[in-house]
């Protein structure tokens, strides 16, 4: 490997920081475009990591050159052999697979959840609103996006700590033999809710899996387990985050929460300037051909990191990068590009503005508690752990 292409990565798995984690990109940008970073993946392995937003584009469009196929490895590790869908589906499958369930995802249909997805979050604020503070991370942030996500699968609303725990064992421990663990545990529940719903279907996520269907074709007992992990790591933990960080934001910078309040109308261009100045998720493609990117030659079996926070921090993509601008409306790729576009983004967005809404209508001006002892995640999702918000009452 070139020693000029090797470079200081700090967002490592079971890394912590007490000083703000986006902080750390804007030097990432004064190195290679495309630059060698140890431990990259998962914390053991090396990989690539692009970090500029074309270059990310470029990846993101190549089918040829790059794939998705094993990206995140979550079955390997347990010797079997399903994969996380569409996410990781080959070009083959991924085409048949979105057409069979984009009907669960459209605008239209995740309108329908409107007045559901309102009615939590007024309950979960109206359970704080006279304490005159929360922790916004675990009372709301988690909590909140997490209801939803159990009543679309149609699983039990009572499970929330045990969710969260897999939540952890995911995407945040270091340690493999308890990533292995959380693995077996999540696979054989879904196992479980599957074979319920093949006796007992029920409007919801699970039940439309066994039974959409495209040109006479279904989604195989695999498929089936990797579209129920997909829906399961992707309802988990991203909209959560991305609450966080839009809630950290507006509670150090109480002009920009003075804005929304008094232009609501501006909360949807908000949220896409929150996601790319916070955006917090990195995955991953495997190079397939030998291919030249950025000054750097990346070879067949290469992992590449493809790290949404430093594409949306990159100083020829967005002027002034390091500012958030609530009308900016920038294009990131948060939601991924292209062919792989998340599935869920219309759900997500629906879910972070009526947050928004909901919470700058109710509760009054907020701010981080003085005493405040934040420790942030590093990596699997970049992330505050607490998040101590106060307001008068």
């Amino acid at each position: 490997m070139p020693s000029e292409l090797v470079f200081p990565f700090p967002f490592v798995l079971g890394a912590k920081t007490k000083a703000a984690p986006h902080g750390f990109i804007p030097a990432l940008h004064q190195g290679p475009e495309v630059f060698w970073a140890d431990r990259a993946v998962t914390g053991e392995r090396g990989a690539w990591v692009p970090r500029k937003l074309e270059h990310l584009q470029q990846i993101y469009l190549d089918n040829v050159n790059f794939t998705s196929r094993g990206m995140a490895s979550y079955a390997a590790l347990i010797g079997e052999t399903w994969e996380i869908l569409p996410i990781e589906a080959d070009e083959r499958l991924h085409p048949l697979m979105r057409t069979m369930l984009n009907p669960a995802f459209s605008p239209r249909r995740m309108a329908e959840f409107e007045a559901r997805i309102r009615r939590y979050a007024r309950e979960y604020i109206g359970s704080f609103k006279a304490k005159g503070g929360c922790d916004f991370v675990g009372d709301f942030a988690f909590t909140f996006p997490i209801k939803v996500f159990l009543e679309l699968m149609g699983l039990p609303q009572d499970e929330v700590g045990q969710f969260l725990a897999w939540e952890h064992g995911f995407l945040h421990e270091p340690d493999v033999e308890k990533i292995k663990s959380t693995t077996r545990e999540v696979a054989a529940y879904l196992r479980r809710e599957i074979d319920d719903r093949r006796a007992r279907p029920r409007d919801d996520l699970i039940s439309f899996g066994l039974q959409c269907s495209h040109d006479g074709q279904s989604l195989s007992e695999q498929e089936l387990l990797g579209f129920c992990m997909n829906l399961f790591l992707g309802g988990l933990d991203t909209v959560s985050t991305a609450m966080a960080w839009q809630f950290w934001h507006l509670a150090r910078h109480q002009g920009d929460q003075e804005t929304l309040r008094a232009n609501p109308a501006m909360i949807p261009a908000a949220i896409d300037e929150f996601m790319r100045a916070y955006a917090s998720v990195a995955t991953y493609r495997v190079c397939v051909n030998e291919t030249r990117i950025g000054g750097a030659t990346i070879k067949p079996g290469d992992m590449v990191v493809m790290a949404t926070f430093l594409a949306g921090h990159d100083p020829g993509a967005y002027p002034d990068p390091e500012t958030v601008v609530l009308d900016r409306a920038p294009r990131h790729v948060n939601f991924g590009y292209g062919a792989h576009l998340c599935i869920g983004m219309h759900l997500a967005r629906r879910e972070m503005r009526i947050a928004l809404e909901e919470f700058l209508a109710e509760i009054p001006p907020f701010r981080i508690a003085e005493d405040a002892d934040i420790t942030y995640y590093l990596a699997g999702i970049i992330q505050p752990i607490t998040l101590p918000l106060v307001w008068d009452v």
